[in-house]
């Protein structure tokens, strides 16, 4: 086959790859001027890797994702923290045990935390919003201090306007487990997600096209098959309307003279100033450097496609275009501007090697 692959992120290059190896001929194109998708990483001008869109950590369950990524990157062990300040003082969330002690002055076992969290939630049912989920979890306190605030911002929506699923992402925990994140494999590609993308992309029947519109080669370059892993809705010309998208501003800093400022990769601001987090990259790739280099986040409604909204409306949208991606023969929709779904990237990575299987076992 000749494959036209549309996006350089995971999605498509691990298709890109998994159909090249198969014997198939790709044509990889992005709009943008890079590879990555929003994984792409960077050295600043001061010397220090940063990620342009925002810090992207790896963290998986899967042994297959993890070891498949492995033939194109070594790792270097990261467990990812991070710290909420709420009124003067910085909180480990995901909320623990330390959290709550600190917070309130107390010095509760284990077990008295799951009582006292037991005592303040507030339970709903059914459970339909995000609302729902963190007051059946953790009460109206601990809601207003960590939680609503971080999501208007984020979303520029209520917690009640959001759909359960987002909030479920986060967990409460008892113990003083402070990692955000709790999978078994917990690593950041060393050399960084670019150079792992160099190598995942280096393959002679992959050639790579950047800065090129989809427009431009959907019919100039002759395909058997279409692999698309941008936004769902631009491939049919916005029929039923844009489906709506979160987006942000990253405004990056260097300082020069100090080797860190925060001590923990991510800090968020839930209640004070117009950004969600700040992230100090060292943290996340280990680099000895005399300065340090950060990013603050702005969400914001114009701008490219970074989060699919969760509400019960888009999702009706969405359900209309994909009817009509689920009548295509010659395409498939992969990732998740494709499927309008917030995907980590470990379970992007699952779902195009699915894709990719899937795609070889038609046409074998």
């Amino acid at each position: 086959m000749k494959v036209l692959i549309v996006g350089a992120g995971f999605a498509g290059s691990v298709c890109a790859r998994e159909l090249a190896e198969a014997g198939h001929q790709i044509l990889l194109v992005d709009k943008r001027p890079h590879i990555g998708g929003n994984a792409y990483d960077e050295v600043d001008e001061h010397g220090v890797l940063v990620h342009p869109y925002g810090p992207h950590i790896f963290h998986t369950n899967s042994k297959r994702v993890f070891e498949y990524l492995s033939r194109f990157t070594d790792w270097r062990f990261y467990e990812h923290r991070v710290l909420a300040k709420v009124d003067e003082q910085l909180l480990p969330i995901p909320i623990n045990r330390t959290t709550i002690n600190t917070l309130y002055g107390k010095n509760l076992t284990e077990e008295e935390v799951g009582a006292y969290l037991e005592s303040v939630r507030e339970p709903r049912d059914p459970i339909r919003t995000s609302e729902d989920v963190v007051l059946s979890s953790v009460g109206s306190d601990l809601c207003e201090k960590f939680f609503r605030g971080y999501t208007r911002k984020q979303w520029g929506l209520d917690l009640s306007e959001l759909s359960a699923g987002v909030a479920a992402r986060i967990p409460t925990r008892t113990n003083d487990d402070d990692r955000y994140f709790g999978d078994t494999f917990q690593f950041m590609p060393n050399e960084g997600y670019t150079r792992m993308f160099e190598r995942m992309l280096d393959h002679p029947l992959i050639e790579v096209r950047l800065g090129t519109d989809f427009e431009s080669v959907r019919e100039a370059w002759p395909h058997d098959h279409i692999v698309y892993s941008g936004p769902v809705d631009a491939f049919y010309q916005y029929r039923f309307g844009k489906l709506p998208y979160r987006s942000l501003r990253f405004v990056h800093e260097h300082l020069p003279d100090r080797s860190r400022i925060q001590d923990v990769g991510t800090v968020n601001y839930p209640n004070d100033h117009e950004y969600t987090r700040i992230t100090e990259f060292k943290h996340l790739t280990g680099q000895q450097h005399p300065g340090t280099s950060t990013v603050k986040e702005y969400p914001q409604a114009e701008g490219d496609p970074f989060y699919p909204i969760p509400r019960p409306e888009n999702e009706a949208l969405f359900k209309q275009y994909e009817a009509l991606a689920e009548q295509e023969t010659r395409v498939t929709f992969i990732g998740r501007l494709a499927q309008y779904r917030y995907y980590n990237m470990d379970q992007v990575v699952a779902a195009a090697l699915k894709a990719a299987e899937a795609l070889l076992d038609g046409n074998r």
